[in-house]
């Protein structure tokens, strides 16, 4: 059994696009630091400590690793590489640092498609092993971990990333069995929100039945959307939520 949390940036209310994906959507998986700073108090009260994970790359990166290390704790930054430099994202300098102080880095795409169980196999593999191999070079050593974008997983997307060199593979599923799929290992993870609270917390590590079922539930609801939708969601999605036009998703063209 193991535990995955799934973070994506942390930053001050109110200043929700200054780290990462900008938009409404994107700002409901950002946690001030407050937030960030009593999540990580339940969890060194815990007696087993989840993996921390982080994804897209947004630029408070490093602030939250300097709030792992005061609890002795390590994260798994998961970068979108096309983003890297750009506003709101970390730089090759940042990654470097970051790997530097013993944080795990790998790959979360380079265009971060929203339905990458979708994609073409020549792309997935493209996604896969650019990013790996941009972040290779960063960081001057192997990139062996990777998390899926947009939460839309498929045997494809794991054995393309299998083939990109990538040894573990987290997914959204929030579940805490792992499992093995084209040589790799697939490791679910729970989503934190901004309200997110310090009870969920203390749930979710401990194996409390009901954060898991809460999670579960709106797990399989999105994946029924996002099947039933196709291109259509995405559309809807963009119209709804109003993503600028900054957002070149790996799977939008126009």
């Amino acid at each position: 059994m193991m535990t995955a949390l799934m973070y994506h940036d942390v930053v001050e209310a109110g200043a929700e696009d200054s780290s990462g994906f900008p938009g409404r959507d994107a700002a409901l998986y950002k946690v001030t630091p407050q937030t960030f700073d009593a999540h990580l108090a339940t969890l060194k009260r815990s007696s087993s400590a989840p993996l921390i994970t982080f994804d897209d790359g947004g630029i408070s990166a490093s602030a939250a690793a300097d709030a792992l290390e005061r609890c002795g704790l390590v994260g798994h930054f998961l970068i979108t590489t096309n983003y890297i430099g750009t506003r709101g994202f970390v730089d090759g300098r940042a990654i470097r640092e970051l790997h530097r102080r013993g944080h795990v880095i790998g790959s979360h795409s380079c265009s971060h498609p929203l339905r990458m169980g979708h994609c073409s196999w020549p792309q997935l593999l493209d996604e896969w092993t650019r990013s790996c191999r941009t972040l290779e070079d960063i960081i001057g050593g192997e990139v062996r971990i990777a998390s899926v974008p947009g939460g839309d997983f498929a045997p494809a997307v794991a054995e393309a990333a299998a083939r990109a060199g990538i040894r573990q593979l987290f997914t959204s599923e929030p579940t805490r069995t792992p499992r093995q799929a084209s040589g790799l290992t697939l490791v679910g993870r729970f989503t934190i929100q901004c309200w997110t609270t310090t009870d969920v917390i203390a749930g979710l590590v401990s194996g409390a039945w009901l954060p898991f079922v809460r999670q579960a539930v709106v797990w399989n609801a999105k994946k029924l959307s996002k099947r039933l939708g196709g291109e259509q969601y995405l559309r809807i999605r963009k119209l709804l939520l109003r993503h600028g036009d900054e957002v070149r998703w790996g799977d939008i063209h126009t």
